[in-house]
């Protein structure tokens, strides 16, 4: 990447766009610089979240900052800079038997971008966000200045900056845990449910494992509604794998990965597309429970599998809207929503439920409340708007918020939560559009 250069932005949904000028720089004194002498700035890490976060006026973009400092293997502690992909941490750490305590469901993402998002994974009923597991990082503030921020130095700076979406500075590098593992693989059940009723009683029932999340019909109606398979799973230890894999039981995947070469045309994502794949995808696993061995690429990051998969969803991009229902008020309020969604015909391949557990008060800018949380991928189209603010509506009855790490379309009310971040200097678009109402 060139240190400078002018052209058009965007984040993984392809919406919006804009023309903004974007510096990268590993050079401190050149980054303070920068900091000091512009307004109106955002960091960008690899451009995986998705509507306007990350965008600015000034994009300072951390891809240079993208080495390795340090690694103690004998307490499974990792350092390293902002820039660093997930992916590259894995391909060091997983050799030496260990893994991320969380990871969102791609791998393509930054550490910086990870703190800024305080991203959660299958098992946030179980081990929370990313944020749990970070020890310290450092953070350049408005005035240029570099701050060490932990939990017991500079505490505010910390608590604000964890989830804060890159408006309290520029994160330089972070230190965090990892997590102990005997095998790359992961022991996977998939079990089918007929219904929206017979999900959640999985949910209640899958509560001690590890992993959670479930794949959900959101075009099915009736008695079908909320058709899906649940996906629970648990690291597997080197003895109970077959005796095939237990030779290389670290063993690192190394796949060609096919690439979307073009925008689809805008035709092809329609209403009858999405229900055929649908009604293939849940038709695929024939018996009610399946019981496998899994690599963890498969298990948790299926989608990377395919270069610039955004693609499908043609030129005009998509947006994916992610919401969190309170525990005592989610089955409700999940059957509304999936009603609202097979109504408007606007379906989602990606249709993700899973179950968040306590809300960590500390991380107070974080998404995440305990209950049920849906991801939803929607093409871009005339009708997508109005299907927003209907959903809006009905997440915002129950007490629900969304995630600022996905939204572009949103109502201010269900995104205004963050708090003691710094938006004299650091400011997205996202920010911009969510204070002007």
């Amino acid at each position: 990447m060139k240190p400078n250069f002018k052209r058009q932005v965007s984040n993984w949904g392809n919406f919006p766009v804009v023309e903004k000028e974007m510096r990268s720089e590993n050079s401190l004194a050149k980054i303070q610089e920068f900091v000091r002498n512009n307004h109106e700035i955002i960091a960008r890490g690899n451009g995986r979240c998705y509507g306007d976060a990350a965008l600015a006026e000034n994009i300072f973009s951390t891809k240079r900052l993208n080495k390795f400092i340090t690694f103690d293997r004998l307490n499974g502690i990792i350092e390293c800079e902002s820039g660093v992909l997930l992916s590259e941490v894995l391909e060091v750490i997983i050799p030496q038997g260990y893994f991320l305590y969380v990871t969102p469901g791609t791998k393509f993402i930054t550490i910086g971008g990870a703190i800024a998002s305080d991203v959660h994974g299958k098992n946030h009923h179980a081990e929370g966000c990313f944020s749990e597991y970070v020890l310290e990082f450092s953070l350049l503030n408005e005035n240029g200045e570099v701050l060490n921020c932990s939990r017991s130095e500079n505490a505010e700076k910390f608590w604000a900056t964890i989830g804060g979406m890159g408006l309290s500075g520029i994160i330089l590098s972070a230190k965090f845990k990892l997590k102990n593992i005997e095998t790359s693989y992961i022991r996977q059940e998939s079990i089918k449910a007929e219904n929206l009723d017979e999900i959640f009683q999985l949910f209640d029932e899958s509560e001690s494992w590890t992993y959670n999340v479930a794949w959900i019909d959101c075009l099915q109606t009736g008695e079908n509604l909320g058709r899906s398979i649940l996906i629970r799973g648990e690291h597997a230890f080197k003895q109970e794998l077959p005796k095939s894999l237990q030779k290389n039981p670290l063993k690192l995947e190394k796949k060609i990965s096919p690439k979307i070469p073009f925008f689809f045309p805008g035709f092809v994502l329609n209403n009858l597309t999405v229900k055929l794949f649908n009604f293939f995808y849940f038709k695929r696993q024939r018996p009610k429970v399946v019981k496998n061995f899994v690599h963890y690429e498969a298990f948790f990051y299926p989608l990377d599998v395919v270069t610039d998969w955004n693609r499908i969803y043609g030129k005009n991009g998509f947006i994916q809207y992610q919401l969190v229902l309170p525990k005592e008020t989610g089955k409700e309020g999940m059957k509304i929503i999936l009603e609202t969604i097979a109504e408007s015909g606007n379906g989602s391949f990606l249709a993700v439920l899973k179950l968040f557990g306590e809300q960590n008060k500390e991380s107070y800018n974080s998404f995440p409340i305990e209950g049920y949380t849906l991801a939803l991928d929607f093409k871009m189209n005339a009708k997508l708007k109005n299907l927003v603010e209907k959903l809006d509506k009905i997440v915002e009855s129950y007490g629900g918020r969304i995630y600022l790490t996905k939204d572009s379309m949103s109502k201010p009310s269900l995104v205004n939560y963050l708090k003691n971040v710094n938006n004299s200097k650091f400011v997205s678009l996202q920010s911009k559009r969510i204070h002007n109402g």
